[in-house]
């Protein structure tokens, strides 16, 4: 299956089988193994971290090799393609979690990177809207944690100032702008880091499913037992480091590695989306409504795509199977509650079921931080889940994420990053506590 020759050979979009690889005897690269890294799941954070180890690969050491899993026919097909493409400011999250930080960081990275690249893209702005005094108080703490600690933009616009930008939106008790908010065409962005990713000499294999692993006798190392799902062909490949970034399959990766004592439970948080086929009430930028602490999202809220389209969602579903991607037209009553609430104007008739995603989760709840959203500090007693990205105790080479949903696409280039100095950094990198 793989040869051993003089020439790599990549045929791009093909499965594991197909793929012929140079394996070079150095020190770098053991002469026994396979692969220099194996990352698992070809979403958008999987293909950044890709990206940048091949980066880091071809500048400092052009023997190692770098291999992308895919267990679908395409990359990015599941919560990377089902969301609402937001390039969110990180308002939610509390100062002390790797969402915050990996965010701020990621949506900086994020702009320079579509700048540079020509990925579509634009700073839109989001306005987060208060009913009565309880959401107007939530405003103010995560004003107040945005300006003193996080130095994340945001400002209160006044009554005149809103009625004149946004005649058609409700704010009853206050508006709180974030000006660094935007959207991106996620699909361009994967194809983008796809290509840099295989510029740099990485391979992608789709079709290639990770039914089991095995930690090599030595220690050092990983042996992947890899399925194509199309025809049952079965491969299995080795690696000096694994990267789990299997997003929706992240724990049962974790749980084909790790002892019983770390297995964690999967839950799936379905979105669903509704598309809005009416001009009126024209809005101009994103608009959300406060977020109750605890609450599985950030609420059915309104976005805008690159044609200035209207969209709604997600909502909060809960959900046993992870492959029930059509939307529930049953949602839309609640849906259209939610939305009544500020945007009263809103043509009922023009709402319609349009897609949804699938949202991981390590606890049905957690989206944002408690204490008034935007001071939560990530701990397990706030109702509040972190990002967790660690590379494993006593698994050497091992980088384990899971829960990576929203603010996933927006940390993706510095959760990337993360990642790879985690492996080839030359200091100690932070990640998570264990579970």
């Amino acid at each position: 299956m793989f040869a051993r020759t003089a020439r790599r050979q990549v045929r791009p979009g093909t499965g594991l089988s197909k793929v012929a690889r140079l394996f070079t005897s150095t020190a770098s690269v053991r002469a026994d193994l396979d692969f220099t890294h194996v990352i698992i799941g070809g979403g958008v954070v999987g293909l950044s971290i890709a990206r940048a180890l091949a980066a880091h690969n071809a500048e400092h050491n052009p023997s190692n090799t770098t291999l992308l899993l895919e267990r679908h026919a395409h990359l990015g097909t599941e919560t990377s393609s089902r969301n609402s493409e937001v390039i969110h400011g990180g308002l939610y999250y509390g100062p002390s979690s790797l969402k915050t930080r990996l965010c701020v960081r990621g949506r900086e990275e994020l702009y320079r990177f579509c700048e540079r690249y020509g990925v579509p893209h634009r700073k839109t702005g989001k306005w987060v809207v208060a009913q009565d005094e309880a959401q107007l108080e939530s405003l103010e703490a995560i004003h107040r944690t945005c300006k003193e600690e996080l130095g994340v933009p945001t400002r209160f616009v006044g009554n005149e100032e809103a009625r004149r930008t946004e005649p058609n939106v409700r704010a009853e008790a206050g508006v709180l702008e974030s000006p660094e908010t935007g959207i991106v065409d996620s699909h361009a962005l994967m194809t983008a880091l796809r290509g840099l990713f295989e510029d740099a000499g990485g391979v992608v294999a789709v079709r290639s499913s990770v039914r089991d692993i095995d930690l090599l006798p030595s220690g050092n190392g990983y042996a992947l037992h890899v399925v194509d799902p199309s025809t049952d062909e079965r491969s299995t490949i080795t690696t000096s480091t694994l990267i789990n970034s299997a997003g929706l399959d992240a724990v049962r990766i974790n749980n084909l590695l790790l002892p019983a004592s770390r297995h964690a439970t999967p839950y799936f948080a379905k979105g669903n989306y509704f598309s809005y086929a009416s001009s009126h009430p024209r809005v101009s930028r994103l608009i959300y409504p406060v977020t109750p602490p605890g609450a599985g999202g950030l609420g059915t809220h309104l976005t805008l795509d690159m044609s200035n389209r209207v969209r709604f969602g997600p909502d909060v579903e809960w959900v046993a199977d992870p492959t029930s991607l059509s939307p529930n037209p049953s949602r839309l009553p609640a849906a259209i509650a939610e939305i009544r609430k500020y945007l009263p104007s809103i043509d009922v008739a023009a709402l319609a079921p349009d897609y949804a995603g699938i949202r991981p989760k390590l606890r049905p709840a957690g989206a944002v931080g408690g204490k008034g959203e935007g001071e939560g500090k990530g701990k397990k007693d706030d109702g509040f889940v972190d990002f967790y990205i660690r590379h494993e105790d006593g698994y050497q080479g091992f980088v384990n994420l899971m829960g990576i949903e929203s603010p996933g696409l927006t940390s993706c280039l510095a959760i990337g990053e993360l990642v790879r100095d985690m492996l080839v950094g030359s200091g100690k990198v932070e990640g998570s506590a264990a579970l």
